[in-house]
């Protein structure tokens, strides 16, 4: 079994069901939910929106290929309402990406394991930090509690529920 961390987001719509429905799916199609952090609000990153997002971490035990993660995640984000193809942030109903699995380094054309920019998002490190601080980053060789300590950004990160 591979402990994969999951990063989720939404700013559209019923936020919070929203998270709550993409954990269940998670659950039912990828793997077993082992933990979930705290739901927080964030600032958009990356982009200006009325919205604020809600976003959450979660660990999952799975046996499918990073490759196959992707398929499920993105078959789960169009069953609810995501309609992926434009570049760039914008608000979404629901954002799934893959953070770590394992401690393995993925490097594909659609898929790069761990999530490329991670370490310069509190609104994924704050959450992480809850469920996994000592987890290390297999490419920066440092836990996710040292990762969030020197992260420059600055943007606001509260629990939300």
């Amino acid at each position: 079994m591979k402990n994969v961390f999951f990063g989720l987001g939404s700013n559209l719509g019923e936020r919070k069901e929203t998270l709550q429905k993409a954990k269940i799916r998670i659950g039912e199609v990828i793997g077993t939910v082992v933990s979930a952090s705290s739901i927080y609000e964030t600032e958009p990153w990356g982009f200006k929106s009325e919205n604020n997002f809600l976003n959450m971490v979660l660990s999952v035990k799975t046996e499918i290929s990073p490759s196959g993660l992707l398929g499920r995640i993105l078959m789960i984000e169009s069953q609810m309402g995501r309609v992926r193809g434009d570049t760039g942030y914008k608000s979404r109903k629901i954002d799934i990406d893959i953070l770590l699995y394992n401690d393995e380094i993925v490097k594909e054309e659609a898929l790069v394991i761990p999530h490329p920019k991670m370490h310069e998002r509190r609104f994924v490190l704050v959450p992480l930090a809850e469920i996994a601080p000592e987890i290390i980053h297999p490419v920066f060789n440092k836990s996710i509690s040292s990762l969030l300590k020197s992260c420059k950004d600055k943007s606001k990160v509260r629990k939300f529920l």
